[in-house]
């Protein structure tokens, strides 16, 4: 089992929307047995809650249903999953002060790491933001779990 996680600063927005994408792509592919997704914020500070409802609306027109709770980041993350994956620069350098060890170090990337299509360097937070935001942020997020889907079929042989 490959196990991946997602992190933002609350897990309200991106992280959460990128459990639901990543989520939705391993099924349609037949990887649901083998690929499990969550996420996970820095911030314990919306502990317990949905999605926001922008975020939530947005994604629906899409036909992402977004319910995941959010939970902040915990050591056990860093030896639970295989892959932890930070939205931008501020994401990345709290997980590395969080991660345990160099070990635990390596499993962290840049989501748009994986980006194929789009040029962009991180998942803005559109939490401040109008409408153009949300769905700036649902673009960005189906190119880079495309390519992080490629990337594990490639990297596992999936």
């Amino acid at each position: 089992m490959i196990k991946i996680l997602f992190v933002c600063l609350g897990n309200i927005c991106r992280s959460a929307t990128a459990e639901e994408v990543m989520s939705t792509y391993v099924r349609k592919a037949g990887l649901a047995e083998q690929i499990e997704i969550d996420s996970a914020g820095i911030s314990a500070y919306h502990k317990g809650e949905l999605p926001d409802k922008r975020m939530r609306a947005h994604a629906k027109r899409r036909g992402y249903e977004l319910t995941s709770l959010s939970r902040p980041v915990s050591i056990d993350d860093f030896y639970t999953f295989d892959y932890i994956i930070g939205m931008d620069d501020n994401n990345i350098a709290a997980l590395k002060d969080k991660s345990p060890s160099i070990e635990t170090d390596s499993k962290i990337s840049r989501m748009t790491d994986y980006s194929s299509r789009l040029l962009v360097d991180y998942v803005p937070d559109p939490y401040y933001g109008g409408a153009e935001g949300f769905e700036n942020v649902l673009d960005i997020l189906e190119d880079a779990c495309e390519g992080l889907l490629q990337k594990l079929k490639e990297r596992h042989y999936l």
